[in-house]
């Protein structure tokens, strides 16, 4: 059998670094929202509504854009036509 060697010892030097980076763990922001159940539950809550929010302004920019993109092409007149109804429709809703 090998000796052990002192380097393979833990040192008291090494278990004090152990334990500070342990404490600098543990005060992370991250364990802090989590180590709470309400505030975990407000953390998610926030952040369903943020996500939801822009998900809903994001997809409606797209369908504007793309509607009115679609009604300037002459070239193809069923899409261009159902994309200028679109508009009108929309026009309509908003007055």
């Amino acid at each position: 059998m090998s000796e052990h060697t002192q380097q393979d010892m833990p040192t008291a030097e090494a278990m004090n670094r152990m334990s500070e980076a342990l404490e600098t763990l543990n005060s992370h922001r991250f364990l802090r929202v989590n180590n709470s159940f309400w505030r975990m539950l407000w953390f998610q809550l926030a952040r369903g509504l943020a996500f939801g929010l822009g998900t809903a302004l994001g997809a409606s920019l797209l369908v504007s854009v793309v509607a009115w993109w679609l009604s300037q092409v002459e070239f193809v007149p069923i899409l261009g036509n159902w994309a200028t109804q679109i508009l009108d429709s929309m026009d309509t809703t908003q007055q």
